[in-house]
């Protein structure tokens, strides 16, 4: 192996540092008791194994290049309280180095007061191309914040969401489950985001998005828009489960391009493909608010529309066959969004075909709750989940 390694070497495809690449471990019988301790001594390339357990007030900033921290339990992730703390007033975890990866752990806890900003994140990234999979982050003033880097390549998936945000009273409204910063793409897809406080579930500002198979339900939250794309950018919104509470404090449920195009997203085509959008606010929702600034139409098509409200509001969206009424939900008030036999959304939708890019429309996996997905064995239903779905899980938690 160490021969072929140093073949690669002398071609230069394997940077030489990765050579020496090493795996830390963490935990109270291991040589380095918490993840900063390991961070501490990493360099470019490590692995950090973190063993289950809590880690209380550990943050930290740190710079290394293809940098790995994983918990070594998928199912008993390591939990990372910050204990009200944030490093460099920022996050917990403040990766500056490219193609960082976090798996497997939960975090909680970040904050510093309003006189600091009050946005601290569990993720603050500010480095280029990173990955989170399968983690939890709850009870932050940001679940993850983005820093801003144009070009990055993002990719979220198997993760949840939860309770993000600061308080009422405090500066509210600008803190969020999720937030991407004006960057390259954002991958979004088989995550849970829900029951935010005051922020969004999901905002991002990346000009190419692919949010896919996801569940993003406001629940007994007190979110503003479930999704919001503000600076548009070319958008795939397809197979997913969005739910408006009834403690929403803002009626509409997917906003595009509201805060003005920006040429960093030359892309106004948004594809609203093969959803299922709940809305159970008390009053009237607007499901699709589109700005004016959007003059290529949205296409909208085989999505199930539940509860009172105005479906779009670009007058040129292409919209076909969408379902509104009762589509018979298994059971809605536990957020069971599979169709009941007999459900009109059986065998409505038509296929959607592809994007001037040449990215299928139709929806080829559908989410599994909690945080997962599977193959999806036919596009023929309307919605995001197909009438008695016998699709192969994904490679998730078992």
């Amino acid at each position: 192996m160490k021969t072929a390694l140093f073949s690669l070497l002398l071609l230069g495809l394997v940077p030489a540092l990765y050579l020496q690449a090493d795996t830390l471990h963490v935990g109270s019988a291991r040589q380095y008791k918490t993840p900063c301790a390991a961070v501490a001594a990493a360099h470019d390339g490590d692995v950090i194994l973190v063993d289950s357990g809590t880690y209380t007030g550990d943050v930290c900033a740190f710079h290394q290049n293809n940098l790995t921290i994983r918990g070594v339990s998928p199912t008993n992730r390591p939990i990372i309280n910050a204990n009200h703390t944030a490093a460099d007033k920022l996050g917990i975890w403040v990766p500056w180095g490219t193609d960082f990866t976090a798996e497997n752990v939960e975090m909680e806890g970040a904050y510093v007061p309003q006189a600091n900003g009050g946005n601290a994140a569990a993720i603050r990234e500010r480095g280029k191309n990173w990955t989170v999979r399968n983690c939890y982050f709850h009870d932050n003033q940001n679940g993850i914040l983005e820093g801003n880097i144009r070009g990055s390549k993002i990719l979220i998936e198997y993760s949840e969401f939860a309770r993000n945000g600061v308080k009422e009273g405090e500066s509210s409204g600008y803190t969020h489950n999720v937030y991407i910063g004006d960057t390259g793409s954002l991958i979004f897809r088989y995550n849970y985001s829900h029951d935010a406080v005051v922020g969004h579930l999901l905002k991002t500002r990346a000009g190419l998005n692919y949010i896919l198979y996801n569940r993003i339900t406001g629940q007994n939250g007190t979110d503003s828009y479930e999704v919001d794309v503000p600076n548009g950018g070319t958008t795939y919104f397809i197979g997913n489960l969005v739910q408006q509470g009834s403690n929403s404090q803002n009626p509409a449920m997917l906003s595009y391009l509201e805060e003005g195009v920006t040429p960093n997203n030359p892309g106004k085509d948004l594809y609203v493909i093969n959803n299922t959008f709940v809305n159970q606010l008390p009053r009237s929702t607007t499901f699709l608010n589109i700005a004016k600034a959007d003059s290529v139409p949205v296409v909208v098509q085989n999505n199930i529309f539940y509860g009172s409200g105005t479906l779009v509001t670009q007058q040129n969206a292409r919209m076909k066959s969408n379902f509104t009424g009762n589509p018979k939900f298994v059971d809605m008030n536990s957020f069971n969004y599979k169709l009941s036999a007999g459900s009109g959304a059986i065998g409505g939708a038509t296929n959607p075909g592809a994007s001037p890019e040449g990215y299928s429309l139709t929806p080829a996996f559908q989410y599994v709750h909690p945080t997962c997905g599977e193959t999806r064995q036919n596009a023929r239903d309307i919605g995001a989940l197909a009438y008695r779905n016998k699709g192969s899980k994904l490679n998730c938690l078992p």
